[in-house]
């Protein structure tokens, strides 16, 4: 996509396994009301938050349950792992792969025996993300099966082990990425991927040989691509060049830049989103502007921001609601 950003979760478990877009909510449905700014007690917003990420875990649209997946491991509530293992099972191999790979990084040791059944599903990013659970369970043996997956025929399951392999952080592994970038076989897709997992494993060759000609690109999609791989990297340098971002023109791009900045623990970005939502009246669309600006909240330590955290649980958006309920979960730690 070239002509207009399209969603790009900072929230990647999920990988590219998901290739549907986020549901929109009702563009019919009436803005919410005028600002009004009071104090949030965002930790009241708690349980509210744990009830959306259920609802979401069961949604119908498998794309909301990965989404849901993925806010149960970024904010560390394992009491909702008896749900997420229970995906394992589920009839989309996108939302098992987020299952497996989520047992892993939530280290669940109980939950092994439904993980080693996954390791001869039929869709290869499964069998991939069940072996980097065990990896992450201590079983060093199965990474073997995440890097073959990255000569795979099939570009998803390529990408997803440049993902899987990133997030394990073993550096002996950059050999096997650099194959794969310069892999005539690798389509942009699994390039970018790569990129990405290679600046995450501290490559900080990356920051002149890809990321920056990333967020210099004329096309916005690949400059929030080039901000999500400077994140990635995470050296002062790169969280500079992030911060550059803050004066782009897409307003899409500088809220990227605002919450991969949060994600870092970094507030440059504050006074981006506050600005944002401040003139934003309709929160009822997930868009990606909407999304990260919601996102970032809880990374910020920013009580102003707060404010917009019940109004985005009202959201006509069940992803942007979803999203909410993470930000609050992590802003009430």
């Amino acid at each position: 996509m070239r002509k207009c950003i399209s969603i790009v979760l900072a929230v990647v478990a999920t990988g590219c396994a998901i290739q549907q877009s986020p549901p929109q909510g009702n563009s019919s449905a009436p803005a919410p009301a005028p600002i009004v700014h009071a104090n949030v007690n965002v930790k009241s917003l708690v349980p509210e938050a744990i009830a959306t990420l259920q609802s979401g875990l069961k949604d119908k649209n498998a794309y909301l349950r990965s989404n849901a997946i993925e806010a149960v491991v970024v904010t560390g509530h394992k009491e909702l792992l008896p749900q997420i293992t229970a995906l394992t099972k589920d009839r989309t191999a996108a939302v098992r792969f987020a299952a497996a790979a989520a047992i892993g990084d939530l280290k669940c040791v109980t939950c092994e025996p439904q993980v080693r059944g996954l390791l001869s599903d039929e869709s290869e990013s499964v069998r991939m993300a069940a072996a980097y659970a065990l990896v992450k369970l201590d079983q060093n043996r199965y990474a073997d099966l995440i890097r073959g997956g990255l000569t795979s025929a099939d570009s998803t399951a390529r990408a997803n082990a440049a993902l899987l392999l990133g997030k394990l952080g073993n550096r002996e592994d950059l050999p096997r990425l650099y194959e794969a970038l310069y892999d005539a076989d690798s389509n942009d897709k699994v390039r970018m991927q790569v990129v990405e997992s290679i600046a995450r494993l501290g490559d900080e060759s990356m920051y002149r040989s890809k990321l920056w000609a990333l967020q210099i690109s004329k096309f916005a999609d690949d400059r929030v691509m080039g901000i999500r791989g400077m994140g990635a990297l995470n050296t002062g340098e790169s969280r500079n060049a992030i911060t550059t971002m803050l004066t782009d023109d897409i307003p899409e791009v500088r809220l990227a830049a605002a919450e991969q900045l949060a994600r870092l623990g970094d507030k440059r970005g504050e006074e981006e989103v506050f600005n944002y939502l401040q003139t934003q009246t309709d929160l009822n669309q997930g868009n990606m502007a909407n999304s990260m600006a919601i996102m970032a909240i809880g990374n910020m330590d920013s009580p102003r921001l707060y404010h917009w955290l019940p109004l985005a649980f009202k959201s006509q958006s069940s992803y942007l609601r979803i999203i909410a309920a993470q930000s609050v979960l992590l802003a009430s730690r």
